[in-house]
């Protein structure tokens, strides 16, 4: 979370019809009001009403982040939330857990009543457990803007019953300071998720670095924070999911009233996607049971003893389908904490040569990428400065803008959106750098 609470770039879907409104309404102004109000939004015990094609739809007469913590304060459902720190890496795996258990990947859009203006997109997939039920998964990168985001993103974390924090490459002296503004949220009043798994999605510097750092917050916390080892596939964050989940789920007393709700773990597979893998995922769900070893003695209850069938998930963090080397590394820098949006554009023509990440599009990038590389060039050379293609930083009101030359690329520069309360500039360019060096060897053929 380094500052983050993710990214912004949201969708926007025009109403399901023009007074459909009217029926997931939250009237949150008047607080007596509220009890009425978030059960007319709330039918079916869920969040908002099924508009078709994956997609639930809430209106709310207040901000996003009240609305929607009134709603899971009062339907007080059972889930987890997947977060970002330092990486983008939450959104895939929701959609590689849902690809891999047949599920449909789905999104809660928060508007505005009357326009049906966008206010916030979520996804989410519902993953079967063993008893019929289902668990809900929310990635907290939000489509919305930054201060929405990151406020529906605390809303989802601290009302979750186990948050996983996927932790990014960042360097291990960055780690203490990306976890502060988790910190500070546990701390605040509300805060109700007592169990936080870290998952370090890279074997970087914080992967040595990470246990000491979950130990000085949990100790500041006082919540159940624990690192895992490195994970890459999603089969690997699902089962090390089921391990804290269940145990949780079991250990509930009866007199809640509450079904227990167990979930069960993938078995592993090193097979790469293809057809094979294909077929197997067809014929596979959430029902396969990852087998034990002969030498344990003692099998939890939410495990089987039953023969393995594998289970091929998709690869976190994929490298895009037209991989090559720019391809790989406009991709690797959409992947940075902070990092909205990128492009690669001629200088000469403004045309956009490669694009990754949410919005502004290739095509806006491009443009005022090269416009503002221009202006740059021109009082470089009115100044007597020279004329050589400058590396510039912008800082707007909740943004930072980068444009510097494409290494290995003459002629064609890059232009990086940054979010301003989750990105370090000095980290991104340092990062940058070695990316920078990536690409250099790819293009001329050294390793």
């Amino acid at each position: 979370m380094s500052s983050s609470f993710d990214r912004p770039g949201g969708s926007s879907r025009p109403p399901a019809s023009g007074s459909g409104w009217e029926a997931t309404r939250v009237q949150t102004q008047i607080a007596p009001r509220l009890g009425a109000a978030v059960k007319e939004a709330s039918e079916g015990h869920d969040i908002g009403r099924a508009v078709g094609g994956n997609t639930r739809e809430l209106f709310v007469s207040c901000e996003p982040g009240e609305a929607l913590a009134q709603q899971l304060d009062h339907l007080r459902p059972e889930y987890v939330a997947v977060h970002d720190l330092g990486t983008t890496a939450s959104r895939k795996l929701l959609a590689g857990i849902a690809a891999a258990s047949q599920r449909a990947l789905q999104q809660l859009v928060i508007r505005r009543p009357g326009g049906g203006t966008t206010l916030a997109t979520i996804e989410f997939v519902d993953c079967q457990a063993a008893n019929g039920r289902s668990v809900r998964l929310y990635s907290t990168a939000v489509e919305a803007d930054t201060a929405t985001r990151q406020t529906l993103a605390r809303v989802l974390l601290g009302r979750s019953r186990i948050g996983l924090v996927i932790v990014g490459d960042l360097p291990g002296h960055a780690i203490a300071s990306a976890l502060a503004p988790l910190r500070e949220a546990v701390l605040r009043p509300g805060w109700a998720c007592r169990r936080l798994l870290f998952m370090p999605l890279m074997a970087g510097a914080a992967l040595p670095a990470l246990p000491a750092e979950v130990a000085r917050f949990r100790a500041a916390t006082a919540i159940d924070a624990t690192p895992t080892p490195q994970v890459t596939r999603p089969v690997e964050v699902w089962n090390a999911l089921c391990d804290a989940w269940n145990p949780l789920q079991s250990a509930r007393p009866a007199a809640d009233g509450k079904p227990v709700t167990l979930l069960q773990p993938f078995a592993s597979s090193a097979a790469a996607p293809g057809a094979a893998a294909a077929g197997a995922l067809a014929a596979a769900s959430l029902g396969t049971i990852a087998g034990t070893s002969s030498n344990v003695t003692h099998t939890p209850p939410w495990r089987s003893a039953s023969a393995p069938m594998p289970m091929p998930m998709p690869v976190v963090g994929a490298v895009p389908a037209t991989d090559t080397p720019l391809e790989r590394y406009l991709h690797d820098l959409s992947l940075l904490a902070g990092v909205v949006s990128v492009c690669a554009f001629d200088i000469a023509s403004a045309r956009p040569v490669g694009h990754a990440g949410a919005r502004p599009g290739p095509h806006e990038l491009a443009l005022h990428g090269a416009a503002l590389l221009a202006a740059v060039m021109s009082a470089s050379r009115t100044l007597g400065l020279g004329a050589s293609v400058p590396e510039c930083s912008v800082t707007l009101g909740q943004h930072h803008l980068l444009v510097r030359a494409l290494p290995a690329h003459p002629g064609a520069a890059l232009h990086v959106v940054l979010d301003k309360p989750q990105a370090n500039v000095a980290l991104v360019q340092m990062q940058l750098r070695r990316l920078d060096e990536a690409l250099l060897r790819a293009a001329t053929g050294k390793h």
